[in-house]
């Protein structure tokens, strides 16, 4: 859904926010907007390795910002992320078919 830039300026700076919380490993709060609720099942649903999980997630909250500085109206979730940062080098350095 495409968001007003007020909102989606809003949504973005509490997005950070919960991002911090998760790069610190603790969450204070227990109350959860459902964009947030959202953002947080589709985490969990990637099943990010543990070794790995703060780089995904450190990397996913830039290119989140990024996304939206470029013109995205919504955010980004991390599930689209991964599709795409694993279909570019995929599409990069695949060879042209034989014709």
């Amino acid at each position: 859904m495409n968001l007003p830039v007020h909102e989606l300026e809003a949504r973005l700076h509490q997005f950070n926010k919960l991002m911090q919380e998760l790069l610190r490993g603790r969450i204070q709060r227990n109350t959860f907007q459902s964009w947030e609720v959202e953002v947080l099942l589709d985490i969990e649903s990637c099943e990010l390795r543990d070794a790995n999980r703060r780089e995904v997630l450190r990397r996913y909250q830039k290119a989140a910002n990024r996304y939206v500085d470029r013109g995205g109206r919504t955010l980004l979730k991390l599930s689209e992320y991964l599709r795409k940062e694993h279909r570019q080098p995929i599409q990069a350095h695949a060879e042209p078919e034989p014709q």
